[in-house]
């Protein structure tokens, strides 16, 4: 096996992501003048004449990665006396201390996201931003736009608003241990055992959020769950790919962040601001689909059928469950080694 210069592998990753990051017209670094503008801002002191509605004793906690610093959501809920379910997902209020037009501003305007690669994060915001001064840190009183949804026990959405609101999380929890847990599968992890009442609050976010997942996969929602596998370094040097496995605590934040996203859009439309959306429209190959699902012995209607799809695809996954990958662990760490060095060549010339 070819070794790279000095072994730095994880240099290397960087280096081909920085060249692809630009290639692609995002911003890498941030200005200097974006720097200047971070150095000057500090916490805010909410105190007790703060205008904002108080939600701070709510049962908020985030779900997230064991090693994620930028804690960016938080959830709760209430049971209300008529049967209905009190939904609040709280996200991070970064208009607070990033002023519009500022530099901060226009390097998030043109990145539009924080980029994840194997070798480095590029965060959209500053980490003195996106993991302290605005990152709904545990035990920590933040500002947040707060979504909150009524949902009945028919699963269907009562009533919906949109407002900031200060909010405190109570508990840093993490997506492998929680959803272990909510399966059966193991312990009560020990930050949710030592708040009072908020085990019950998990579960019944748990117990809305898989009626939601339902409701939606009724109206012919796709499931299409891929793989994702992230490297783990030791130092410099990659030691294995470790696959993300899906869980009930991630459909936790995934069926909520949905529900999120369209009462958002309805907020909008409302007030007529514009704003972007993904339409998700007919396959234009439709034909094409309906061939492939001949050849597994299964029939779709000559027009496009959401929820006809939707039973292929879950038949076909629980057809393919148990088997083998088509390439070991060893396989996909040796290609991804080759990758890198194959790479960090053609950097060199």
């Amino acid at each position: 096996m070819l070794t790279p210069p000095n072994g730095r592998r994880k240099g290397i990753l960087e280096r081909i992501a920085r060249r692809v990051m630009k290639k692609r017209s995002f911003l890498p670094d941030f200005s200097s003048t974006a720097l200047n503008e971070l150095e000057k801002m500090q916490q805010v002191d909410w105190g007790a004449e703060s205008p904002m509605k108080d939600l701070r004793q709510l049962l908020w906690a985030s779900i997230d990665n064991d090693d994620s610093l930028d804690l960016d959501q938080l959830t709760a809920a209430e049971t209300l006396s008529d049967k209905t379910v009190k939904i609040l997902v709280a996200v991070a209020d970064v208009d607070v201390l990033v002023k519009k037009n500022s530099a901060i501003d226009e390097h998030a305007r043109q990145n539009t996201t924080s980029v994840y690669t194997a070798g480095k994060t590029f965060p959209m915001l500053p980490e003195k931003l996106s993991t302290d001064l605005t990152s709904l840190n545990c035990h920590e009183d933040r500002s947040a736009m707060v979504v909150e949804m009524v949902i009945g026990d028919a699963e269907e959405m009562h009533s919906s608003d949109i407002y900031r609101a200060l909010v405190r999380n109570h508990a840093k929890l993490v997506y492998n241990s929680v959803g272990a847990w909510l399966e059966g599968k193991g312990p009560t992890p020990e930050a949710v055992a030592v708040v009072p009442g908020l085990a019950g609050n998990r579960h019944i976010q748990d117990r809305v959020a898989q009626q939601l997942k339902a409701l939606r996969h009724d109206h012919g929602a796709l499931d299409l769950q891929t793989l994702e596998a992230r490297p783990v370094f030791a130092g410099e040097e990659i030691q294995e790919l470790r696959v993300d496995e899906w869980n009930r605590a991630k459909e936790i934040i995934e069926d909520f962040m949905i529900a999120a996203n369209g009462v958002t859009a309805r907020f909008l439309h409302g007030k007529k601001v514009p704003s972007l959306r993904r339409m998700v429209r007919s396959p234009k190959r439709w034909g094409r689909i309906v061939e492939i699902a001949a050849q597994h012995n299964s029939r779709l209607p000559a027009e496009p059928d959401s929820m006809a799809l939707a039973s292929f695809l879950v038949a076909q996954k629980a057809a393919l469950a148990g088997s083998p990958m088509s390439y070991s662990r060893e396989e996909l760490v040796g290609l991804a080694r080759h990758c890198t060095e194959k790479e960090d060549n053609d950097c060199a010339t």
